[in-house]
């Protein structure tokens, strides 16, 4: 079986790529970058290397024997005033920077193609994990009611148009009103966001109203950074008096798919995939 090379950023998302390599038999080399990934990971064989280490990450990928490399978790943008690149990462830099002015994800695209020259295939974190992505129709015992999946719609179609600028991820909609699109701070924070606004425009434990959308940016590789949803997830949407989250079938990742609806029917939240 392939060795494959995982660099690990923050999150749950990598953790479980590792564990499911374990499971598998799988042989795991975890690049976990410093400053971000979940030390968990430092129980797999692996380095930690800073995000302009590229030589060093490069040479320990190939001294490990890996011959796919698979991205997951989150990465901050970084000053890049601050990265203490080494001789490989500093004849890729300006190339990055370059990229990076462009958006995140001309940024993913030139980072993808480094490994991809030093002939390293990507895999996408869905498919190491088996395909857990959300299925067609409700996950779970809640179902949305026309009202909710009409928010739902319309924060999909909210986090797309984001998408198409670069800007996120994730919307959410209440009774047909836009109260928050994700940007850089990420989905967490932005149902934190949620949270602290005026009761009377959002939902409550009592009167759950509502609805997180997350959906992949139309120009993003799917290898990389598909959207994801988790325990954690659900239940900072349950916080912010939320009555559901939902995505596009098949192009949103579960992590711990049975903990993850263990939270949903706990609170009473709806997990809804729109078929595209």
């Amino acid at each position: 079986m392939s060795k494959l090379g995982l660099i690990a950023g923050g999150g749950a998302l990598p953790v479980s790529v590792a564990a499911r390599c374990e499971a598998e038999g799988r042989p795991v080399f975890v690049v976990r970058l410093a400053g971000f990934a979940d030390l968990h990971l430092a129980r797999y064989p692996g380095i930690e290397a800073g995000m302009a280490e590229f030589g060093k990450i490069l040479s320990a990928l190939k001294k490990a024997g890996c011959t796919g490399v698979c991205f997951a978790g989150t990465v901050s943008r970084p000053d890049f005033k601050t990265l203490k690149p080494d001789l490989k990462g500093a004849t890729l830099l300006p190339g990055i920077i370059a990229a990076a002015s462009k958006g995140d994800d001309a940024l993913l695209r030139k980072i993808l193609s480094v490994f991809e020259a030093e002939g390293y295939a990507i895999e996408g974190a869905d498919d190491i994990l088996g395909g857990e992505t959300l299925p067609d129709g409700a996950l779970g015992a809640v179902s949305p009611t026309e009202a909710q999946l009409a928010d739902l719609r319309k924060a999909l179609y909210v986090a797309e148009k984001a998408g198409e600028l670069d800007i996120g991820q994730g919307a959410v909609v209440c009774d047909g009103l836009v109260l928050a699109v994700e940007a850089q701070e990420g989905t967490d924070s932005m149902l934190a966001r949620v949270a602290g606004l005026p009761a009377d425009l959002r939902g409550s434990a009592a009167d759950r109203k509502g609805v997180l959308g997350k959906a992949p940016k139309p120009i993003q590789d799917l290898r990389v950074d598909m959207p994801v949803i988790g325990a954690r997830t659900i239940e900072m949407a349950a916080a912010a008096g939320l009555s559901g989250v939902g995505g596009i079938a098949g192009k949103l990742i579960l992590i711990d798919r049975a903990g993850l609806i263990e939270a949903a029917d706990r609170l009473g939240l709806f997990v809804w995939g729109q078929q595209r």
